[in-house]
């Protein structure tokens, strides 16, 4: 009796997922709760289990969109392989041949077997235009792997001599240009376009305005460096900067709630609480989980969950929950060398802080031209919800915090 996969309710706002890719081949044995392949919704990447033991047979092919309970594939019933007892006997007879065939290969250097191609390999070389037949495969029995086709290139055709075009006079024959002038081409994912769709909406659809100031950071380097390693003994994470900046943005949002608020139809809504996404860049595009009651926890808490939830944007293991809402997004451009930027407010939020590199300048201190390791902010905020002097006021406070780590710890 065979068992329909279907595809998984995932969320109340989404309605369709796109089949990224399958873990398993069609035919091959699985075992329950295996994973079988890889579903991509517009907020999250996920995977699919099998629900029973069996063999596979796939329906849905690799970049089809998918909608709520659409069937996957079936699986059949079905044993698992013998363990190879028939393999073995086949060997001693297979040796001399599969030998053979090895320095036939080795001898000849303008041909060779290639091997089948994985799902996702096929897909990316029929994009391509590339014949399977001309790729080497690097994986199990010479099975060519998804690297091995996003590496290859499709080789020119050479043309005959007898069929070569007369020559163009010397006078009209464009200068080739110098180089590869290859271009290839991939589907958009669901998150992709959901976050493309997304920013377009909130560039047209807000006020944003954004306003800078700098902050000289030696104060909380001198704090990590003489506290980090008791720290890290303590609490067993590092102390980054982020949890410092956690901290400051949820002290300075009780003081400025607008920062803090978002607009629903014809109202803004105020909360008492912080709830504080980071953007991280994860494989497949930017996510921003969200760390929840963020005003109420220490530093240490903070970076916890930082690392915690970084983590999973990396191996693509976050929840539509721990995605879902948000009051405040930061975002931080310097650990990939900004120095400064405009970020985009992460709606239907009405602010977001953008941190940027440290960099060792000149700046006046008590009337002496000091060097100090300073950073530019950045704070992108809704004008329909949030004045200025809201937004300049919310920002001098962060600063200030910063500034002065000691006022995060007595909250003063």
């Amino acid at each position: 009796m065979s068992l329909e996969i279907k595809v998984p309710a995932v969320g109340e706002s989404i309605t369709e997922v796109t089949l990224a890719q399958w873990l398993k081949q069609d035919g091959d044995y699985v075992e329950m709760d295996e994973n079988i392949a890889e579903l991509e919704s517009d907020k999250a990447t996920f995977e699919l289990p099998a629900e029973k033991a069996g063999i596979l047979k796939i329906i849905a092919q690799e970049g089809d969109t998918l909608e709520i309970g659409a069937v996957v594939c079936t699986i059949e019933d079905g044993d698992a392989p013998a363990g190879g007892a028939d393999k073995k006997e086949e060997a001693p007879a297979a040796k001399e041949e599969t030998t053979a065939l090895a320095k036939e290969e080795t001898e000849s250097s303008d041909s060779y077997a290639a091997g089948t191609a994985s799902p996702a390999a096929a897909k990316i070389l029929r994009e391509k235009g590339i014949d399977p037949s001309t790729i080497k495969g690097t994986g199990k029995d010479g099975r060519i792997t998804k690297e091995d086709a996003e590496k290859a290139q499709a080789k020119p055709a050479t043309p005959k001599a007898e069929s070569k075009p007369a020559a163009a006079p010397a006078s009209s024959t464009p200068v080739a240009a110098a180089g590869s002038r290859n271009e290839r081409r991939e589907k958009m994912t669901s998150l992709r376009k959901t976050i493309a769709k997304r920013l377009v909406s909130v560039k047209n659809e807000t006020a944003m305005l954004t306003t800078f100031n700098e902050v000289n950071m030696q104060p909380i380097m001198d704090l990590r460096a003489k506290y980090k390693d008791a720290f890290k003994e303590k609490h067993g994470v590092g102390l980054g900067f982020m949890s410092f900046f956690t901290k400051a943005v949820t002290m300075a949002l009780k003081e400025w709630p607008a920062v803090n608020a978002r607009i629903e139809e014809n109202e803004i809504v105020y909360s008492d609480f912080a709830d504080i996404s980071i953007a991280v860049s994860a494989p497949k595009g930017l996510v921003v989980p969200v760390i929840r009651n963020a005003e109420s926890m220490s530093l240490y808490q903070i970076e916890k969950e930082v690392i915690n939830l970084a983590t999973k944007a990396r191996d693509n293991k976050l929840t539509i929950e721990e995605m879902t809402g948000g009051t405040f997004t930061i975002t931080n451009g310097g650990v990939f060398g900004s120095m400064m930027s405009t970020p985009i407010i992460n709606a239907p939020q009405s602010a977001i802080l953008g941190m940027h590199n440290i960099v060792q300048r000149p700046v006046a201190e008590n009337g002496q031209v000091v060097i100090r390791p300073m950073m530019y902010i950045a704070l992108s905020y809704d004008h329909r919800t949030i004045d200025g002097r809201e937004s300049v006021s919310f920002l001098v406070r962060v600063k200030q915090l910063l500034e002065d780590p000691a006022r995060l710890l007595l909250e003063v």
